[in-house]
């Protein structure tokens, strides 16, 4: 079971796309252009909030992202609170990875959908 809604919607969808589409090439193709879809929806939102004109929309997602990368140096430098478990920074970690990963991917399909999505209609 996916953890992440992006992860268990593309796992459904490729579930239900291989049941409507039995040949491997079409459901294969259907898959990519689902995938990209979703992608392309989330680089929207993103870019959406980036492009706000009220400072606080614009910045929250780099804000939350320093401040969890700051409490992550902290803790490495010995200046977080005692009663912070392993766990805790753990999670905090992972985190800052999804954040830091999702802006690259978002960055990445926003140059590459439009190609792709021109192969496919070819």
């Amino acid at each position: 079971m996916a953890l992440d809604p992006l992860t268990a919607a593309l796992d459904a969808g490729k579930t239900i796309i291989d049941k409507i589409w039995p040949d491997a090439g079409e459901s294969e193709r259907q898959k990519v252009q689902m995938a990209l879809a979703i992608y392309a929806g989330q680089v929207e939102i993103v870019k959406a909030e980036a492009q706000s004109e009220h400072w606080i929309v614009a910045a929250w997602r780099p804000v939350l992202m320093l401040t969890f990368g700051g409490l992550i140096v902290a803790r490495w430098l010995g200046w977080s609170a005692p009663n912070i478990t392993e766990a805790e920074i753990l999670k905090l970690w992972s985190i800052v990875e999804f954040g830091l990963g999702g802006y690259v991917v978002g960055r990445s399909v926003e140059k590459i959908v439009p190609a792709i999505a021109g192969a496919l209609k070819k």
